[in-house]
């Protein structure tokens, strides 16, 4: 059994392979089971090298321009709040704020797709959304931060 820590696009992983039998892998990553299907059978009495693995470079994405705000709101600071995170790993289906609107807690934020289910994703605040990091059909992982909402 070897368990690895990894960090990908800020987000921790753990990551534990319980065992391999041909070339299926039983791995636990978060708590969570996973069977990975191995395209070559790793042969168990070969050595694993240690290769260390970077992160990918952030891709600058365009910026996209909120709806005008009436003149006597003041702007927020975008990413400044507290951060509504992916509960697990799926696609953002639906966008149901934008960026300067008040919410509520219990309010729906977004839809997440995960495993063929069609997952309400509640704000756990009340404030306005000061930032959204995630666009319709996206797909996220476990623990990414969605939206921020001071």
């Amino acid at each position: 059994m070897n368990k690895y820590q990894y960090k990908v696009q800020g987000v921790d992983y753990d990551v534990e392979i319980e065992e391999v039998e041909g070339n299926v892998a039983k791995v636990n990553v978060n708590g969570i089971r996973f069977d990975v299907e191995l395209k070559q059978p790793i042969n168990p009495t070969s050595t694993l090298k240690k290769v260390r693995v970077e992160a990918p470079k952030p891709v600058a994405r365009p910026s996209v321009a909120p709806a005008a705000a009436p003149a006597a709101a003041k702007p927020l600071a975008a990413g400044t709040g507290n951060p509504v995170k992916a509960p697990l790993p799926g696609t953002v289906t639906e966008l149901k704020v934008n960026v300067g609107d008040t919410v509520k807690t219990g309010d729906v934020v977004l839809v997440l797709e995960a495993m063929k289910m069609q997952n309400n994703i509640e704000s756990e605040y009340e404030g306005t959304v000061t930032s959204i990091t995630v666009k319709q059909g996206e797909t996220v992982m476990e623990g990414a931060v969605m939206m921020t909402i001071g």
